[in-house]
């Protein structure tokens, strides 16, 4: 691998262990998919050179194609001394094809974070009597202690409790479905977070957070400061929209309009400049619904569309000098007045190769021109 990078690769069933140094050096190259829409999971790609003669074979092909219920992968990537956890997830196919050389086949291994393992068992019909959303998610993710996965709930801050008298909720599908069914009626998300040490992982049930200390800024067209190799911007005025949700009078029975703005303390504007909203959806459906479950129905529906800039790139680690995190805000310079500025990282893929390691990446805000004087550095 590069210089200041060094790679761990640890397989094994429910409990991984770090791989023999054959594994590793059979090793081509690594990709790892982090972050995007809540409901995607993040996923990994191994490709692993392999003769067909060679111990390799045995050992991977063992059991003739097939693999555990749970074979359990994790990688840890460490950059200038500092370990970090990429994924920690399951392989969920393996497929062999012919190598370039005669004699050699690649072996390519993919799969997806642990909430795989959520989406196994049904357990529809479930009760949770007189436990509003947040108490439900955390019950539900108790059972996953024994994979390393830590809970952060953090509770709806227009919560509904239901009175057992007149509703019990009651599970629909497979855990991960129903976690994330209540993510999108609470205008939440859920993912989870690897690390912070192998065998670890945040299962975050929650608004998503655009605020904290950003990461080192991209910089572009800045002579020896540049440290990314392609970065480009689009701005869509027309995604924009204004839902407007229906509240039912319980005396008349009268349905009153009600317009939702894209509005929360957790994910302030980092545009100046957003677009005047263009749509403006009616979510009639929400007259049957409580005034808090209609105006929670109406915040998911604006948020989804406040993102007018996207900007997308490539960097190299080592120039960079660290990881660029998915979740988190990270600085852009170089680019112009209209889209220098703070960015909410949307996705990171990592694609590690023999003497290169790069970052693709997308990056996401709500309009143009930035809402800081100075974008630190």
């Amino acid at each position: 691998m590069l210089k200041g990078v060094h790679l761990t690769l640890m397989i094994g069933p429910v409990v991984p262990v770090p791989v023999p140094e054959a594994v590793l050096n059979a090793l081509q190259s690594v990709q790892v998919n982090i972050g995007g829409d809540s409901k995607t999971p993040s996923g990994f790609e191994l490709k692993f050179s392999l003769s067909n003669k060679g111990p390799l074979q045995t050992l991977f092909l063992l059991t003739g194609g097939s693999l555990p219920p749970i074979m359990r992968v994790i990688l840890v990537v460490t950059l200038n001394g500092l370990p970090e956890v990429l994924i920690d997830g399951v392989i969920t196919q393996q497929k062999t094809q012919p190598g370039q050389d005669p004699g050699q086949s690649v072996l390519t291994l993919t799969g997806v974070d642990l909430t795989a393992v959520m989406g196994l068992i049904d357990l529809d019909g479930v009760p949770y009597p007189a436990m509003p959303p947040e108490a439900r998610v955390a019950l539900i993710l108790a059972k996953y202690a024994w994979l390393g996965i830590v809970p952060m709930v953090i509770p709806s801050l227009l919560s509904d409790v239901p009175i057992p008298t007149q509703e019990i909720p009651r599970q629909q599908g497979h855990d991960l479905d129903y976690i994330n069914d209540l993510a999108d009626k609470a205008g939440y998300v859920f993912y989870l977070n690897p690390g912070p040490v192998p065998g670890m992982s945040t299962a975050y049930w929650g608004p998503e957070i655009r605020v904290g200390v950003p990461q080192p800024a991209l910089n572009l067209d800045m002579d020896a400061a540049r440290n990314v190799e392609t970065l480009s911007f689009t701005f869509d005025a027309d995604h924009k929209a204004m839902p407007i949700v229906y509240v039912q009078n319980p005396e008349t029975k009268i349905p009153i309009p009600i317009p939702i703005p894209d509005i929360s303390p957790l994910s302030p504007p980092l545009g100046l400049f957003p677009p005047i909203p263009k749509q403006f959806p009616q979510l009639k459906d929400t007259a049957k619904l409580s005034p808090v479950q209609a105006i929670l129905t109406g915040l998911v529906v604006a948020a989804r569309s406040s993102d007018a800039v996207t900007g997308t790139g490539t960097l190299d680690v080592l120039r960079y000098g660290r990881l660029l995190k998915a979740r988190q805000l990270v600085g852009v310079r170089g680019v112009g007045p209209a889209y220098d500025g703070l960015y909410y990282v949307k996705s990171v893929t990592h694609t590690i190769k023999v003497g290169e390691y790069k970052q693709n990446f997308t990056l996401v805000r709500n309009g143009l021109v930035s809402t800081f004087q100075q974008v630190p550095a």
